[in-house]
């Protein structure tokens, strides 16, 4: 794959500008777009980049972080709280995601999307209050291992880090991850799966690898 290099400010125009004039697949009036990446990648620098980007465009952006959709203690721990198995099967309540904020999001769907579902610290349901996401509105996903459960993106952005700076860009308190990322790579190829990759070895220096027209 060729990589071209960018400017983090760059990189979130053109997939702004690219996904200002996407539709989605079922014709919705509403867009998904997902930007994929383990923790240390820091999507949501680039999730927020992209939605001032969109918002400037005059669309409404509601940025979604996965981990506001963790499953509870008792689930995610049943195995230990360092099972890479676990983190990579078990944690993430992918049916919510599905429920709260892709179904909404469909033809004929409500809008109404759930910001997140769960707080890790309390491990008690957030109460946070659905937000009504407009004709035209553009939700951005962004967090770890999404590209392996075929939710509905119009656009996919999946932030690469070499194993060299994944591993050196991991806090040592959670290195027991990263066995569930090399599984990620061989098991869902989210490489070959989004639409874009970003090389982010160098946090001031990423490559991407453009985008087509739309």
């Amino acid at each position: 794959m060729r990589l071209e290099a960018i400017t983090w400010e760059r990189l979130a125009g053109e997939l702004a500008r690219h996904a200002d004039g996407l539709t989605a697949a079922d014709g919705s009036p509403r867009l998904a777009v997902g930007i994929d990446g383990a923790p240390a990648a820091r999507t949501a620098d680039l999730a927020e980049r992209v939605a001032g980007e969109l918002r400037l465009r005059g669309r409404s952006v509601l940025v979604v972080p996965t981990e506001g959709f963790l499953r509870p203690a008792s689930l995610r721990f049943e195995y230990g709280k360092e099972d890479p198995d676990s983190y990579a099967d078990s944690w993430f309540d992918t049916g919510a995601l599905w429920r709260e904020v892709f179904g909404p999001l469909e033809a004929g769907g409500s809008g109404r999307v759930l910001p997140d579902l769960w707080d890790p610290v309390t491990d008690r349901a957030t109460r946070t209050p659905y937000r009504e996401v407009p004709e035209g509105g553009v939700v951005i996903v962004h967090g770890p291992l999404l590209l392996g459960h075929w939710f509905p993106f119009a656009l996919s952005v999946h932030v690469r880090l070499s194993e060299g700076a994944l591993r050196r860009r991991t806090p040592e308190a959670e290195r027991w991850t990263l066995p569930a990322f090399a599984r990620y790579e061989e098991e869902a190829a989210p490489a070959e799966r989004a639409d874009v990759v970003v090389r982010a070895d160098d946090p001031g220096h990423p490559a991407w690898s453009g985008v087509g027209e739309s």
